[in-house]
């Protein structure tokens, strides 16, 4: 085996436009043709006349550096006329029909053509460096034709990063692509590089794309080993690093290494050059920045080298520039919480390291009838006490959804008819809460409505077993009726066993039996509830529900004082 380094493209992302008449928010991404080298046939598929004349983008996945969960000024989504749902839109693009009008050909569009295709019945869009003409799309589009024509006739690359950059507009649009920019950018070639071997391999950190001046030192990694096992060091110079900062996905001879360093991704991605066993360790040195992933040889010979380089191997990247890796994990078990909310337990593959940080999501996607679809969840503990009495052991193999069942969704009634042994395949994390906002506060406030608890859990947990100076942590928790209430026993029980913990129901559509508070979110309910613990404690509030309930709460929350620094907010 070789060991010299291997140039490898990177990945195309996905974003984009994503019709919803449902319930749920679902995206899909099958379908898209792969990047195939000049003079390369991708396996199993014959040639295509549309690959033949033009790269089509690759399959991305949504959701790289993904702020879906993240609401930055609310984009309302507007009544979509009957016959013109998600469902719809995927029976027009496989009837065969012209949506390009273009009869199958694919064109090179010059800046000057793309600006002429301006108007609702004529509109071309530029998405990285490629054209759709979206006319057919626009009475599909959940967010209105104003939302597209904002975009007609130019590049809408950074208008679909800020609205919804997780949707994989390459799947979406498929049909509808025109051809791609006749002139190309430039790639940048601000990158550092460092020349030297690493015990038999040369490692050369690159950065790709256009580094802030405030962005961190590029990291470095190194490897040895002794008889029995292999040990790979990672140097990340930085002093934050925790095992949620590094994701593992070792199968077969694949070793990848993902280490997350504050807005940008470390890549160590090899072919090794000898076998290993599945199991491994991995230990973070917090102090210094340094990860040490252990893996056992199969064979106690002596390496020559660690292998052979992968695509994006030591490579440090803008996480947003990154398109989402899945791992295929096990479903273990399944359970009713309420009367359409189910927990479902996955298992990781035993060659991943993998563990969500606080207030981040992954997205789960499976494959009906031949297309894929994919869905954001927040993972969640088994129970409100699992994490509470005991953290996370390093070699957790279990991840924990709280899923709501809509029986006229897409993805869900899939997951829902899923058998013990099914598979699943699961995203790394993707959001941008931070822990480090907890630290030093002494009230914590969380707002949610429905499956807006589920980032809540997490944070709930976490508050109560790491942060010392908290006095008081308030729960109000939004439904419809009482049979909604995610897991009112053990909420209740937690009050109980924890004085600084408080939680508050509030029901829209109540039974007379009903005696606590109701009706929807509102300034009398939110300044009744945001009672400090003294004058000027240090607070920070969380909210998460549906978009029309963040949008009014935000509204509320600022109207009541609270500024910026002070609240995040999801969406559920």
């Amino acid at each position: 085996m070789t060991c010299s380094p291997l140039a490898t493209p990177e990945v195309g992302r996905g974003l984009g436009l994503s019709p919803a008449s449902e319930p749920e928010r679902e995206v899909l991404t099958g379908g898209v043709l792969p990047i195939v080298p000049v003079g390369h046939r991708a396996p199993g598929r014959g040639p295509d006349q549309r690959s033949r004349m033009l790269n089509v983008p690759s399959q991305s996945f949504p959701a790289p550096s993904s702020q879906q969960r993240v609401v930055s000024g609310g984009r309302s989504k507007v009544p979509l006329k009957q016959g013109r749902s998600l469902m719809d839109w995927i029976r027009l693009t496989k009837s065969g029909k012209d949506l390009t009008g273009l009869k199958g050909r694919l064109i090179e569009v010059t800046e000057e053509e793309l600006k002429k295709h301006n108007k609702k019945d004529d509109c071309w869009i530029c998405i990285r460096g490629y054209v759709y003409n979206v006319s057919p799309y626009m009475e599909y589009h959940p967010g209105g034709e104003d939302e597209l024509m904002r975009a007609a006739g130019s590049d809408g690359t950074d208008l679909f990063d800020q609205v919804h950059r997780w949707v994989n507009y390459e799947s979406m649009l498929k049909e509808c692509l025109i051809g791609r920019m006749a002139v190309k950018l430039a790639v940048p070639k601000d990158y550092r590089e460092e020349k030297r071997v690493l015990n038999g391999m040369l490692a050369k950190t690159q950065v790709s794309g256009t580094l802030a001046k405030e962005g961190p030192n590029s990291p470095s990694y190194d490897w040895f080993q002794t008889d029995c096992f292999i040990t790979i060091v990672i140097y990340t110079k930085q002093k934050d690093i925790s095992l949620d900062s590094i994701i593992v996905d070792h199968q077969g001879d694949s070793f990848r290494a993902e280490t997350i360093i504050k807005d940008y991704s470390y890549f160590i991605h090899i072919e090794l050059s000898h076998e290993v066993e599945e199991d491994f360790s991995v230990r973070v040195v917090e102090n210094v920045g340094k990860i040490e992933i252990v893996l056992k040889k199969k064979e106690n010979t002596s390496w020559k080298c660690l292998g052979h380089p992968l695509e994006k191997h030591n490579l440090l990247i803008l996480k947003k520039d990154t398109g989402l890796y899945y791992r295929k994990c096990q479903l273990v078990s399944k359970e009713a919480v309420t009367h359409d909310t189910k927990l479902f337990c996955l298992m990781l593959p035993a060659g991943t390291h993998l563990q969500v940080p606080v207030g981040h999501h992954v997205y789960l996607k499976v494959t009906i009838t031949g297309t894929e679809i994919v869905k954001p969840y927040t993972p969640v503990s088994y129970s409100l006490f699992s994490e509470f009495k005991e953290p996370d052991l390093p070699n957790n193999k279990y991840i924990y959804f709280l899923i709501k069942i809509y029986p006229a969704g897409l993805l869900t009634p899939e997951l829902d008819h899923l058998q013990i042994g099914d598979f699943v395949f699961v995203s790394g994390p993707e959001g941008n809460f931070k822990k480090s906002r907890l630290q030093e506060i002494e009230d914590l406030f969380l707002v949610a409505a429905g499956t807006g608890f589920t980032p809540m859990v997490k944070i709930l947990n976490y508050a109560l077993s790491n942060i010392p100076s908290l006095r008081t942590l308030k729960l109000m928790f939004f439904n419809k009726t009482e049979d909604d209430i995610i897991w009112r026993g053990q909420l209740e029980k937690l009050a109980f066993k924890d004085k600084r913990f408080d939680v508050e129901y509030v029901l829209s559509a109540p039974t007379s039996e009903w005696n606590g508070k109701q009706g929807q979110i509102s300034s009398a309910l939110l300044s009744e509830f945001l009672k400090r613990s003294f004058e000027k404690s240090k607070v920070f509030l969380c909210i998460c529900g549906p978009t029309p309930f963040i949008e009014q709460g935000m509204t509320l929350l600022h109207d009541l004082y609270f500024s910026k620094d002070e609240i995040h907010s999801f969406t559920a």
